[in-house]
């Protein structure tokens, strides 16, 4: 029995993984604290995403939850390579949305562990 995937998701997923580690490397190699920071949250997420994509066909939840998870993590980690690459900041804020973001996707998780699922016709 094949299983139906979110591709952007696993795609997502992966990238995330890779980058988790050149992050690894590129921080024991640079000593920066940032890029230091960021690598365990890429490679915490490369799961979380992958999830989102075995949940998301069929479950609009799902799909919700792994795009908010995407894009906290995208800003959240953004602004921290930015910081070590330029010294600015990506914008205003953009770590704690991203955070934020994080949190809500997890929490999404959680809830659609809660909710039933129609029995399959």
């Amino acid at each position: 029995m094949a299983v139906e995937l979110y591709r952007p998701f696993v795609i997502a997923g992966g990238l995330s993984g890779a980058l988790a580690i050149a992050a690894y490397a590129a921080s024991a190699h640079s000593g920066s604290s940032h890029l230091g920071t960021v690598a365990p949250l890429l490679l915490a997420h490369a799961p979380a995403l992958l999830v989102f994509a075995l949940l998301a066909p069929g479950r609009m939840t799902a799909r919700l939850g792994g795009w908010i998870t995407l894009l906290g993590l995208v800003l959240f980690c953004g602004d921290l390579v930015m910081r070590d690459m330029t010294g600015a900041r990506l914008f205003p804020y953009a770590a704690p949305t991203g955070g934020t973001l994080m949190i809500l996707g997890w929490l999404i998780i959680a809830f659609i562990g809660l909710m039933k699922r129609k029995a399959a016709a």
